[in-house]
């Protein structure tokens, strides 16, 4: 009974988690084979059960403690008590646990102690930004000259090949935006050596296939690239190599000695070219297209002391020219049409000015020639050279409209001076819907003058062979 009552005190009733560890009783290390029992509050209890109860008391406290380290981490039980791991193994042996950086207290949710940047040898916070480490002049590999070095970029010459593949979009960008500026900023983190004559020439050869308004931005590019980039000897041996390209320039442009000539007349009009430059090749010239260049520049030259400047030596081109200037090219245009009737050449004359936006103002001048003349002439001249260009579509549907609609609007003030303008308006309209000039709408929108004048009062209520 003594020995009954010390296990009853040793065995907690209600709790078997602080059952001892040992997995056998004496007798069963004796090698007994007869089962023992043990009596707990007057309940026989096989011995067993009692070691089940132990295995599973040693597991479920290894699992608290996995649990508050490994908390989080969505580990699971087995059915058998033992720890079951999804993802992360845990650390297998003390040195893997050292090296585990996460907190070892048990609370927190498993992440990096300070952020990341705690420990030693660690890169810090993501993000953190270090200050420059300054020079330590008690160090003892401290340099006095270590202060004075200056780095600078060095950027390698362009080579032929190079140099055509980097500067040609620079230019035809030019020819799109017009800034010399830029090209010269551009031009300046280039390094082109040797290479310098070379800008000239590369830019007048992609103006001679351009339109006149691109030769006229590559004049002004050289004069400035004058100023900063190359200087006039580089400039003369620019159209010195010009000049004995010739030949093969004329096979892409055939007016080509004719523009290297007005180009070349145009630099020595700026003051970028000296002026005895084309005396020098006097009686030197053995290449036809280079003779005929150099003549051309010398006409030009000679043509401005009459009055004529170099300036407008490439004629009036593009949208960067004032209004006026155009409003006036545009009417020289129209009464040199009706003094020669080519239609051609007026049609060639209204596309060199290369302003399709401004179409409209040759529109509303010839129908406002129409309202002012006394003939018929002027009106079948004008209806053929507007037919003419709305079939070429040089001129296009809205610009055709928006000159009608100009006349529509001013048609009031103009009969102040042509009295017979109303009239002559509706006949000129209706001729050209004929002709498919213009639509029916843009037709019906023509104004007409509602009142009729009689003849007298003793003709009967006729009306005038004439309307107003």
């Amino acid at each position: 009974m003594e020995i009954e009552n010390e296990q009853a005190d040793i065995i907690n009733p209600t709790e078997l988690d602080n059952l001892s560890d040992t997995l056998f009783s004496g007798d069963e290390e004796n090698g007994g084979t007869e089962e023992m029992k043990t009596e707990i509050n007057g309940i026989w209890i096989p011995a067993t059960c009692i070691n089940e109860a132990k295995i599973n008391a040693r597991a479920k406290r290894r699992l608290r403690k996995n649990s508050s380290r490994d908390s989080g981490r969505g580990d699971s039980v087995s059915d058998n008590g033992e720890a079951v791991k999804s993802g992360v193994p845990a650390p297998a042996s003390p040195k893997g646990k050292h090296l585990d950086r996460r907190s070892r207290s048990g609370k927190g949710r498993g992440l990096p102690k300070k952020g990341g940047a705690g420990g030693k040898g660690v890169w810090g916070t993501p993000g953190q930004v270090y200050d420059l480490e300054e020079v330590d002049i008690k160090d003892p590999n401290y340099d006095d000259d270590q202060d004075n070095c200056v780095y600078e970029t060095v950027v390698l010459p362009l080579d032929e090949r190079a140099f055509e593949k980097t500067l040609t979009p620079i230019i035809q960008e030019y020819f799109q935006h017009g800034d010399t500026n830029e090209v010269v900023e551009m031009l300046k983190d280039l390094n082109l050596g040797e290479m310098k004559y070379s800008v000239p020439v590369l830019a007048v050869s992609l103006a001679l296939e351009g339109k006149a308004s691109h030769r006229e931005m590559t004049s002004k590019l050289l004069a400035e690239l004058c100023r900063t980039v190359v200087c006039k000897l580089d400039l003369e041996k620019s159209f010195d190599r010009l000049l004995r390209d010739l030949p093969e320039l004329v096979l892409d442009t055939p007016r080509a000695p004719q523009l290297v000539g007005q180009f070349i007349a145009r630099a020595v009009g700026d003051g970028i070219l000296c002026g005895s430059y084309i005396d020098s090749y006097k009686g030197t010239v053995d290449c036809i297209q280079a003779r005929a260049a150099l003549d051309r520049a010398n006409v030009l030259l000679s043509m401005t002391k009459g009055g004529k400047r170099t300036e407008s030596v490439w004629g009036a081109g593009g949208g960067q020219q004032s209004v006026k200037h155009l409003v006036k090219e545009i009417d020289m245009l129209l009464k040199e049409y009706l003094l020669s009737g080519d239609v051609s050449e007026a049609e060639r004359c209204l596309q060199e000015l290369e302003v399709p936006h401004f179409h409209h103002e040759l529109v509303y001048e010839a129908v406002v020639m129409v309202l002012e003349s006394t003939g018929e002439t002027n009106f079948k001249m004008m209806l053929n050279l507007l037919k003419s260009l709305w079939r070429s579509a040089v001129i296009t549907m809205d610009q055709m409209k928006r000159g009608y609609e100009r006349v529509y609007r001013e048609i009031s003030d103009i009969n102040l001076d042509v009295p017979n303008s109303y009239f002559v308006l509706e006949r000129f309209v209706e001729e050209c819907f004929k002709e498919g000039i213009i639509s029916k709408p843009l037709r019906d929108l023509c104004p007409s003058r509602g009142r009729k004048r009689f003849v007298s009062e003793g003709d009967g209520g006729r009306l005038k062979a004439e309307s107003y």
